[in-house]
């Protein structure tokens, strides 16, 4: 008997292998999508009470090929797929590794939307089933699998290739754009979660982890994977820190930062400092990860040195402006030259009609400089706002305690103070 952990892993890890091998094979990502779950799911059923097979990957993908089999439509589809390997001659079969990036390229097409693009990552790539990637974010599993179905149909209907783009390939700088840009947000998500009673999903944000590793292992000379490989590590040193013993929110200027992983940080800015030997002027991640690196390096939060990070996010405005980089140089303002500089700054971005219109983060940031500037009314009012407005409930607990404790401090009264 081996323990189901065990196999859930070696599942997770064979999966985007054995899936690859039957796309480059046959060609039809959808059908060969649903022999592979199949697949799983009798692995997961035997192996566990069984015993692990000794060629587990063999056993995956046979079981594979006669789920496909089986799922074919009808005896012309069958014909059409005789017919067509007749014509061809075998390919040689690739490395598992460039069928798992392929897999990656492939489920990130332009073609799917972002939420499209990370769900069908988490499924073809990870291993994860559909129950898994619907728990991750706190849809029913049903809608769940309405979406990746879809998001099948999409790509069946669309041209796209099962292949790395060869480095001189004229997609291949847009097609690798869209793959950090959804291991970047199924990152996001994992470390903040956008909703629910938790403040992270440590199986969401690991699960990006592991798949930047394989595009950096891949990819070890493009400067933007290392970068957001980098970003990612360094970010996710801080996670033991950020939660209190009762799953409360912790900002990051009152974590104990001797919890903070040092393996994680050292290993992060090693690959930082090694990004930048790479031709070509930094981009998004590198620049986000060099931020983070500043943040990592401070041994408490007094020593940050704000000004290399408000000049490090100028420059990611220059790169890659968003509406959350300006509230972000916001926030480094404000540590650099005081609070007005910044809610005048911000005051654009919360404007009627303006890119951040009432976004809970907006309120949060301006309460902080409010309460910075003495402006009580004005502090309890953006707390209370963006508390109301946050989905997250970690988020909600902690906006409504700063409103709390600033109400008690303003009751108060200054010192000496009578009633």
């Amino acid at each position: 008997m081996t323990d189901r952990p065990v196999v859930e892993d070696l599942l997770r890890s064979l999966a985007p292998q054995v899936l690859g091998v039957l796309t480059r094979r046959w060609g039809d990502f959808c059908a060969c999508e649903d022999a592979v779950q199949e697949a799983l799911i009798a692995a997961a059923r035997h192996w566990p009470a069984d015993g692990v097979p000794d060629n587990p990957r063999g056993w995956l993908l046979r079981t594979a090929e006669r789920r496909r089999t089986d799922l074919m439509r009808s005896e012309a589809a069958r014909r059409r797929r005789e017919e067509r390997v007749a014509r061809e001659p075998a390919a040689p079969q690739a490395p598992a590794a460039d069928d798992s990036l392929a897999l990656l390229f492939m489920c990130c097409h332009p073609a799917l939307t972002p939420a499209s693009a990370i769900a069908l990552t988490l499924r073809a790539v990870g291993g994860l089933t559909t129950a898994q990637i619907a728990a991750a974010h706190l849809v029913p599993e049903a809608t769940m699998a309405q979406r990746i179905s879809r998001a099948k149909q999409r790509l069946k209907g669309s041209s796209t290739v099962f292949d790395v783009p060869e480095p001189g390939a004229p997609d291949r700088p847009e097609r690798l754009r869209r793959v950090l840009h959804v291991l970047y947000l199924m990152f996001n998500e994992g470390y903040t979660t956008s909703g629910g009673p938790v403040l992270h999903r440590a199986d969401l944000s690991g699960e990006a982890v592991r798949l930047a590793r394989e595009l950096h292992r891949s990819l070890p000379a493009d400067g933007e994977t290392t970068g957001l490989l980098a970003l990612m590590l360094l970010t996710e040193a801080r996670r033991p820190a950020r939660t209190g013993p009762h799953g409360e929110l912790v900002p990051l200027d009152r974590q104990d930062r001797t919890r903070w992983d040092r393996d994680l940080i050292a290993e992060g800015t090693a690959l930082l400092r090694g990004s930048f030997a790479h031709r070509g002027r930094p981009g998004e991640y590198r620049l986000l990860a060099a931020v983070a690196a500043v943040h990592d390096a401070a041994a408490r939060a007094e020593d940050t040195d704000w000004p290399q990070i408000l000049g490090l996010y100028g420059l990611l405005e220059q790169v890659a402006g968003s509406p959350l980089v300006t509230l972000n140089r916001a926030v480094a303002l404000a540590m650099v030259n005081g609070p007005a500089a910044a809610l005048e700054l911000i005051d654009g971005l919360d404007a009627e009609g303006g890119p951040l219109a009432g976004h809970h983060r907006v309120h949060a940031v301006r309460a902080h400089l409010l309460e910075t500037a003495g402006d009580t009314a004005g502090a309890l009012d953006s707390y209370r706002t963006a508390a109301a407005r946050t989905t997250s409930m970690p988020e909600r607990r902690y906006l409504t305690a700063r409103a709390a404790q600033l109400h008690g401090r303003a009751a108060e009264g200054p010192p000496g103070r009578e009633g």
